[in-house]
């Protein structure tokens, strides 16, 4: 299985596969659920190998650790699962 940071780096550099409506989901452990947000709410600092952030509908950040990014969909269908 490719690294969800490879995922992430592939829809940041290839613009052609990119060009596409991306969902991330990630587990929240504060709310014990699962949540998805559009790509563009999704953060990547360059040189950070261990998180994302998360920009909410009401502009609070939220750091995300790669851990927690559980299933990315790429226009509508899961292009990436996490095992456990």
């Amino acid at each position: 299985m490719t690294p969800i940071h490879e995922l992430l780096n592939r829809i940041r550099w290839d613009k052609e596969y990119a060009n596409a409506e991306f969902l991330i989901g990630y587990y929240d452990r504060l709310e014990d659920a699962l949540f998805f947000v559009p790509l563009e709410q999704v953060v990547q600092e360059p040189g950070n190998h261990f998180s994302v952030r998360i920009v909410d509908d009401e502009g609070v950040v939220h750091p995300v650790p790669f851990h927690r990014i559980k299933a990315v969909y790429r226009n509508g269908e899961l292009i990436w699962k996490r095992r456990h």
